[in-house]
């Protein structure tokens, strides 16, 4: 089963399952509701009504269908039977795409605005279902049109091909902002479609035929294959050692295996930190490691696991009083010179 929209005709539901094709026609006119009186000149519009595009729902119960008054139709395919309208825009419906999940529908009609749409529960009772606009998204300063528009994979943006004009735009559905400008040959582009599940857009050009792609180039990134690979911007020349790619016997390997084991590791010079090596004015932490072999021992006290400190000047000292002490006040005291002599 299938659906067509005809040029100047009623749009019809085709069943194909048998040798002789079924056709039946589906009503074009939007619903009106119980308690609203048609007037002579809205039944003379109704009757002006043609479906410019339609498409099935994803469960394939439900057919959308926009008019070239700018009314959005829900026809259920059982009764075929319009069971919701609205009015979506002043100009014509040119476009409608449903994601692959049939939940969003974007819209493209001739007033060049682009319009998203969340479809709601069309399996529930029809009076409450409501149809609101998500996004609208249009080019406010040159106010092109749009040749053709699409989903990406997820449905959260949206992609639209330029009227006269090579650019193509992407969308984001979130905030409803412009994130980025495919510029690419310099011809209009007609159908834009997005890959269904990889960042690739291809673009139909009008004038050459030809197909373009858009996709994301990956950075390679060599430092993250070996802890001592380094990334340059420029080719640098490398100075091979004079052995560096001799090949060796195993025994030989061996041996300097051995050879490397007896050496003695110190472990208790500190090397100078690098970068700091032409800054000899730098801050250095003093640190004494052989604290148990200084001369001042005593001078150092354990204040914790693994810490030390250095004694206060006045630790253990007994202060006395000014009267007491040597050289205060105003008296000066009185000492006996005593000579012998031989």
């Amino acid at each position: 089963m299938f659906v067509v929209s005809l040029f100047e005709e009623q749009p019809l539901l085709v069943d194909a399952t048998e040798p002789e094709c079924v056709k039946l026609n589906l009503p074009s006119a939007p619903k009106r509701g119980v308690d609203e009186k048609v007037t002579e000149k809205q039944a003379a519009q109704d009757a002006k009504q043609a479906t410019t595009v339609s498409v099935f729902t994803a469960s394939g119960k439900h057919i959308v269908a926009g008019t070239n008054k700018g009314w959005l139709n829900i026809i259920e395919v059982e009764t075929r039977t319009t069971i919701y309208s609205t009015k979506i825009c002043a100009g014509v419906v040119i476009f409608l795409r449903l994601t692959s999940s049939g939940r969003d529908i974007v819209i493209n009609s001739s007033d060049r605005i682009i319009r998203t749409i969340q479809m709601p529960n069309l399996s529930e009772d029809p009076d409450t279902i409501d149809i609101e606009v998500e996004h609208k998204f249009q080019d406010v300063v040159n106010r092109l049109s749009w040749n053709h528009v699409a989903f990406s994979s997820t449905g959260e943006y949206v992609t639209a091909s330029t009227y006269n004009n090579h650019d193509i735009y992407i969308w984001e559905r979130n905030h409803g902002s412009l994130v980025k400008i495919l510029e690419g040959p310099k011809e209009e582009h007609g159908v834009v479609e997005w890959h269904p599940h990889r960042p690739l857009i291809a673009a139909c050009g009008l004038e050459s035929g030809r197909i373009h792609i858009w996709s994301n180039i990956p950075q390679q990134r060599w430092s993250a294959l070996a802890p001592d690979f380094v990334e340059v911007e420029e080719n640098v020349e490398y100075v091979e050692h004079e052995d560096e790619f001799d090949i060796h016997p195993q025994e030989e390997i061996h041996k300097r295996r051995l050879d490397l084991e007896d050496e003695d590791i110190d472990v208790l010079t500190i090397d100078p930190v690098k970068g700091l090596e032409e800054d000899n004015n730098a801050f250095r932490m003093p640190v004494q490691l052989d604290l148990q072999d200084s001369e001042g021992e005593e001078e150092f006290v354990a204040v914790g696991r693994g810490e030390m400190r250095r004694k206060s000047p006045t630790a253990g000292r007994e202060y006395m009083l000014d009267s007491e002490v040597i050289g205060s006040g105003d008296e000066v005291p009185k000492t006996k010179s005593k000579s012998k002599r031989r």
